[in-house]
């Protein structure tokens, strides 16, 4: 099984060095779909919570972003870029989709710079417009902290993403048509990222869960995620491309949690069940909906394989965080201003005490995106596009 994974690492390696050397990642090549829309927790933030200042979820200040390019934080829970960017970009567009928020500040800016009723009317009216027009081009509505589940964080949740999503849609409908705008969302990519949050509160709330306290706790899980995909599909989504529940036990926090620094393997076991009943849902949804395509990426497999197989992918530490408060693992505190940074971060697997580095990122893209399938499946996210 090791050197299975290790073969597996090392041709989606090769497989990104060929990407790189024919343009095929940001290399201007022409976009795949006609939007990306992005739903979910911070794997995936690209800063919405930089727009909520009541939340301690956010990573809109340094060291996050310094390998970013210019160097700045955007919100982003990392040092650089993030998976969901070197995803986009191998659909040809730039990056990430721009934040929904970022889009709502610049209508709400117009506004309150309007000196006249007509004017902030006109005004708003064009700035809305004007942001329908990049939402035609996607738009990410994920959320730091949030889950799948209501009742996870305090954040955006799941139900007010899809929500502005609605709103947004409404925009484009207006702009377009209501038929050329469902031709647009049936041929855009839905992304979902989510369920770590909601599996590691459920954690931390039931150190030693019994099983009817897991079963019940996923029933719930995968009734809440069958609502939110039937609502995006009756939105208009036709094509899924789902991130699934990360290997959560080994994060630089739960390792330092441990007696023995070891993975809380307790924590992996839910996130492996969590993972086999939404694959099992997602087979079940294409059947009953008519025009429904998804692909799963494994979260789970691609940093699990990092973590026994570090080698194969270049890292050299896999157990501590990069950005930290010290203690073991350099986890004790969050990636804040005054914490101690890592100079190579090319080499970490971990940029905070729950994240992962840029270079990470770029590995996990890759192989959502064309890798081997026990790294996504049933089709990847390129053959998901093309469908």
């Amino acid at each position: 099984m090791a050197v299975q994974r290790a073969a597996a690492l090392r041709l989606l390696l090769v497989a990104m060095a060929v990407a790189a050397a024919r343009g095929a990642v940001g290399g201007g090549a022409p976009a795949k779909v006609p939007a990306i829309f992005v739903f979910g927790d911070s794997t995936v933030d690209v800063g919405n919570n930089n727009y909520l200042p009541w939340s301690s979820a956010r990573a809109d200040f340094p060291h996050n972003g310094v390998d970013f390019p210019g160097g700045k934080p955007t919100g982003r829970f990392s040092n650089g870029l993030i998976g969901v960017d070197f995803i986009a970009a191998a659909m040809g567009f730039g990056r990430s989709p721009p934040p929904y928020l970022s889009l709502v500040a610049m209508a709400a800016n117009s506004s309150s710079s309007s000196n006249s009723s007509v004017e902030v009317m006109n005004k708003n009216n064009r700035t809305m417009m004007a942001a329908a027009s990049s939402g035609m081009k996607g738009a990410n509505f994920a959320s730091g902290g949030s889950g799948l589940l209501d009742s996870t964080g305090t954040t955006i949740n799941m139900t007010k993403q899809i929500e502005y999503f609605s709103d947004l849609r409404d925009q484009i409908s207006t702009m377009l048509s209501a038929d050329k705008a469902s031709t647009l969302l049936s041929k855009s990519i839905f992304l979902i990222s989510a369920g770590g949050n909601d599996a590691f509160d459920f954690f931390s709330q039931n150190k030693s869960p019994d099983s009817t306290a897991i079963q019940e706790f996923c029933e719930a899980m995968v009734s809440t995620y069958d609502s939110h995909v039937k609502t995006l599909y009756n939105l208009g989504a036709r094509k899924f491309a789902v991130i699934n529940v990360p290997y959560l036990g080994c994060c630089p926090y739960l390792r330092s949690q441990s007696p023995t620094g070891e993975c809380m393997e307790p924590l992996n076991q839910l996130a492996k069940r969590l993972n086999s009943e939404i694959q099992d849902l997602f087979r079940d949804l294409s059947s009953e909906m008519q025009g429904m395509k998804y692909s799963i990426a494994s979260s789970y497999e691609v940093i699990s394989s990092l973590i026994k197989n570090p080698q194969a992918a270049g890292l050299v530490e896999v157990k501590s965080a990069c950005c930290g408060g010290g203690g073991r693992f350099n986890a004790d505190k969050a990636c804040t201003p005054s914490s101690s940074c890592c100079t190579d971060r090319s080499k970490y697997l971990f940029w905070d005490l729950l994240h992962p580095t840029q270079a990470t990122y770029k590995i996990v893209g890759h192989a959502f995106y064309d890798g081997a399938a026990r790294f996504v499946s049933p089709i990847t996210f390129k053959q998901l596009a093309a469908a």
